[in-house]
């Protein structure tokens, strides 16, 4: 591996989820040819160091080590940390959900984890103190990692669209089958966005926040661009294309995915501007 010299490294287990390059992207960074993520700058600073310690720990496949040791325990215990207001990131990436990222909303009305990370006990003890978890929202088939071990924690319901629920997820509580949108409380909305999976679901939090699973995400390359993809389209490309149009009927200014980046806009109206660009994109037959 190309890594920097010093005591952080990459090693050829990884996957390319980009938990690293999230958590601490002055330290790792992707070698576009071998589709790896690799130490491009060894931790300048102790903020530095804290980071690449929190993206060694979470990391899903146990690919990232280092000889310094000394940030590690303090790293392990510090998800899920805040991504914007209610919302936390969980880390703690499961290689069973190919290191997708799932979430915590702390809400007075109960607490809800949007998919599943790793059950590791640092996070789930943290969680545990933030008051538990009331619900398990489950975008999709994909992603449910360990779910099982984390209802039985908390003693939470889970929910996941009947088209995804299989084998591994029989026992989950809610398996709703609609194809419109509920409201699940005055501050969650569940909405069916086939396409990527025939079950895929996004949830929409306080008008603000829209977990979308593997449907739709931010760009690495280009932090002012949202991204779809018929490469990582399981089930219709076409019924993605209409569930990203569904989207324009909702107001939001996040968009938190499972995959790829978490999306910013300045407004409503600015986030409508983008799906519509990304839109008409994809109805001329882009988007790789």
């Amino acid at each position: 591996m190309e890594n920097a010299p010093g005591p952080f490294f990459v090693d050829d287990t990884c996957i390319d989820c980009d938990t690293c390059r999230q958590i601490a992207p002055a330290t790792f960074g992707r070698l576009d040819a071998r589709g790896l993520s690799y130490v491009a700058h060894q931790p300048r600073s102790p903020a530095d160091r804290r980071l690449a310690s929190m993206a060694l720990v979470a990391c899903p496949t146990a690919s990232i080590g280092s000889s310094d040791k000394g940030a590690i325990p303090e790293a392990a215990r510090a998800f899920p940390i805040a991504a914007d207001g209610d919302v936390s990131y969980c880390g703690y990436a499961s290689e069973a959900s190919y290191g997708a990222s799932s979430y915590f909303i702390r809400r007075d009305a109960g607490n809800v984890l949007v998919d599943s990370p790793r059950a590791a006990r640092p996070l789930l003890d943290n969680i545990e103190a933030a008051g538990g978890v009331a619900l398990m929202f489950l975008s999709h088939r994909d992603d449910v990692a360990d779910h099982d071990v984390i209802a039985r924690r908390f003693g939470c319901r889970r929910i996941l669209h009947a088209a995804d629920v299989g084998r591994e997820t029989r026992a989950v509580e809610m398996q709703w089958d609609a194809t419109e949108p509920i409201d699940l409380a005055p501050d969650l909305v569940l909405i069916p966005v086939p396409g990527h999976t025939r079950g895929s679901a996004a949830l929409l939090y306080a008008q603000r926040y829209l977990f979308t699973g593997d449907h739709l995400w931010g760009s690495e390359d280009d932090p002012e661009r949202l991204e779809a993809s018929r490469s990582v389209c399981w089930y219709s490309w076409t019924e993605q294309t209409r569930s990203i149009a569904r989207l324009l009927d909702f107001e939001f200014e996040w968009v938190l995915p499972g995959h790829g980046r978490r999306y910013h806009a300045e407004s409503p109206a600015a986030m409508r501007r983008e799906l519509e660009r990304l839109l008409a994109v994809m109805k001329r037959g882009g988007v790789c």
